[in-house]
């Protein structure tokens, strides 16, 4: 909150002012000059702020699917993490990579342009060990190995990590746009990519990534064209609105999935406490006090929700129960 100033330092900085202590003039300009921001034609900012904190949003769902279908795949706990969101020419991320690394090209119908995901060799290594059923012990001396290609084995496998990314990518844009994205393929030579002008604007997201004590990243390069078509859509008034008209099809797709959930009921018949002693000490034949007449209704629970009253029977040679009271939603 701005200080508000009592009216004797309001005097005092007149009078301070009358007498030339304090230069008007050389003070107006300081607070023109700090006013002035520094712009880089080079790296056009052409989302604004509003849209990356959307972007933010989309790619830390992206982090956590990654992370929970990649665990899945290699049968260890992988952590992916977003770490930043830039706005760069595309020639600039090119030469923030390595010369070698793995890089995927994939498109996302019908959104333009063709997106990648760049993994650097050494995790892409240790992802292989892991799929072959490798050891921590093994995968340690990847760690500072430096590697020269890829075997089409190891291609192959790797493959299937980038359509786990794929995926994940596609479910982390469902709730914007519904993509179908297909892996167009892997390449290894970064400099020799000709799919983007090197001015193009590019957004790179670079995420985080924990696997067995090793750490590393993985970096997203998304084209500015692939925004163009959705741009309204990156807005926080357009994503959120509750004015949004209600979809019947969803509702009752929805419905439908619910329906067909297992519930499982029970109707307790009583209950009681006893010692450890006598619990050992039961024979067959042996009677248990309940807490409970046998003239009362049973309590019956969906779940661990209370459901209401029920009478015990048969129906067509099979224990049953007759509903007797519904209970209004209250649990007990």
């Amino acid at each position: 909150m701005t200080q508000v100033l009592t009216q004797q330092e309001i005097d005092a900085l007149l009078n301070a002012m009358s007498s030339g202590e304090i230069d008007e003039k050389a003070y107006l300009d300081k607070e023109e000059e700090s006013n002035v921001k520094s712009y880089d034609f080079r790296r056009p900012t052409k989302l604004s702020k509003e849209y990356i904190n959307t972007l933010f949003m989309i790619f830390e769902d992206f982090s956590k699917y990654a992370g929970n279908h990649l665990t899945t795949q290699i049968r260890s706990n992988v952590s992916l993490k977003l770490a930043s969101i830039e706005q760069i020419s595309y020639d600039e991320f090119i030469h923030s990579i390595p010369k070698f690394t793995l890089l995927g090209l994939f498109q996302s119908t019908p959104l333009s342009g063709v997106q990648m995901i760049e993994i650097n060799p050494q995790f892409s290594m240790i992802l292989v060990e892991l799929l072959c059923g490798g050891s921590e012990t093994e995968i340690g001396k990847f760690k500072n190995q430096e590697k020269k290609g890829f075997t089409d084995i190891e291609l192959a496998l790797l493959e299937e990590v980038y359509k786990i990314l794929i995926l994940a990518f596609e479910t982390a844009w469902n709730d914007i746009v519904e993509l179908d994205c297909h892996l167009n393929g892997l390449d290894t030579n970064p400099q020799l990519l000709q799919n983007m002008s090197p001015n193009e604007p590019v957004v790179l997201v670079t995420c985080t990534v924990s696997v067995l004590n090793q750490k590393t990243f993985i970096n997203l390069c998304i084209p500015y064209v692939f925004f163009e078509g959705i741009m309204d859509k990156l807005s926080f008034r357009n994503w959120f609105d509750s004015d949004k008209g209600f979809n019947q099809e969803d509702n009752d797709h929805l419905h439908k999935n619910i329906k067909s959930v297992d519930l499982g009921l029970q109707a307790v018949l009583g209950t009681t406490q006893m010692t450890l002693s006598d619990f050992i000490n039961l024979e067959v034949g042996d009677a248990i006090s309940l807490d409970q007449k046998i003239s009362e209704p049973l309590k019956m629970y969906a779940g661990d929700q209370f459901f209401g009253y029920v009478k015990p029977g048969k129906k067509e040679k099979r224990l049953a129960v007759e509903v007797l009271e519904i209970s209004e939603g209250e649990s007990e």
